[in-house]
């Protein structure tokens, strides 16, 4: 379990106040935090640039959850002629949508493998890769 400081940011202050001044301790439970449904949901690696205009970038971790409705326009991960992908789901036009400059949808075809996993509800952003790898 972690302990959360809260720290106000304050515009315009020369110096910083001492993080101590207005101490308090509070359990912090990420899962709880971040997870809506546990049971329906499952941590991603994003792999690729073909997201950063919506924030997600090369090494995110992204939080997928089957339990989402799948709207359109949602950013999911989808598993498209056997390899996951994240983009964003224009079911309008039957297309997979980069959110990155320059890039083509994908139109989906009737011979396409294709299989929604979930919908990302959090990406997070890793500051510092991981030391360890995700098991697949």
């Amino acid at each position: 379990m972690l302990k959360f400081i809260p720290i106000k940011a304050q515009a315009g202050l020369v110096g910083f106040e001492s993080p101590a001044t207005e101490y308090t301790e509070q359990g912090l439970d990420l899962d709880t935090l971040l997870i809506d449904k546990p049971s329906a949901t499952y941590i991603g690696l994003a792999q690729g640039d073909s997201m950063t205009g919506c924030g997600i970038f090369d090494g995110d971790l992204l939080i997928v959850s089957r339990a989402e409705p799948i709207i359109d326009m949602a950013v999911v991960v989808a598993l498209l002629n056997g390899v996951f992908v994240c983009k964003r789901i224009d079911k309008v036009n039957r297309c997979l949508l980069s959110d990155a400059e320059g890039r083509t949808p994908y139109r989906l075809t009737e011979g396409d493998e294709f299989s929604i996993e979930g919908v990302v509800t959090r990406s997070i952003r890793l500051h510092k890769k991981l030391s360890h790898q995700l098991k697949k």
